[in-house]
């Protein structure tokens, strides 16, 4: 099967307009100064164990207070812990290495919902670019704790069984 990336329709005016293409080109440099600023904040951080789980789950479920104790006792054993900086599971992770020996470190994106910043980091980066932030999770990570959650839980770990495979 063969996919083919064609323009767009020519009835966009935006999209195949002169300042459209310009924006485009200019993500290049976007993408390569979250490049730059992860590998200078994260090449400190090793070793580091990246933990993957839900947004969604509440301080109240068991799968929090598991994924912390799981963060607490990978920081106290000398792992900077990787979470994805928001809410949830990501939060868990981050409040466990937090209180542990060793850094909490939070990947944020820019999203329109959903999203925020939670308080138990000690080196916090933020993302506009989904490419960039994913690379951030692997590039320095020893090793990789899945815990529950949604597609977002699940295209990470797919990719991580990708390159672990290759």
């Amino acid at each position: 099967m063969v996919f083919l990336n064609f323009p767009p329709k020519s009835h966009d005016p935006y999209a195949t307009s002169s300042a459209y293409l310009s924006q485009e080109s200019w993500k290049i440099f976007q993408i390569m100064a979250e490049f730059v600023e992860g590998f200078e904040k994260l090449v400190r951080i090793h070793p580091s164990v990246s933990i993957f789980g839900s947004a969604r789950i509440s301080p109240e479920h068991p799968y929090y207070a598991l994924t912390e104790e799981i963060s607490r006792c990978l920081s106290d054993a000398g792992f900077a812990v990787v979470s994805g900086g928001g809410p949830g599971l990501m939060e868990a992770a981050n409040k466990g290495a937090y209180a542990g020996k060793s850094p909490s470190v939070g990947l944020n994106i820019q999203l329109p919902h959903e999203q925020h910043t939670n308080p138990y980091q000690d080196i916090s980066i933020t993302f506009r670019h989904f490419f960039s932030r994913k690379v951030m999770f692997v590039k320095y990570a020893s090793a990789y704790v899945v815990m529950p959650g949604g597609f977002g839980t699940l295209d990470e770990m797919a990719e991580i069984l990708t390159l672990v495979q290759t």
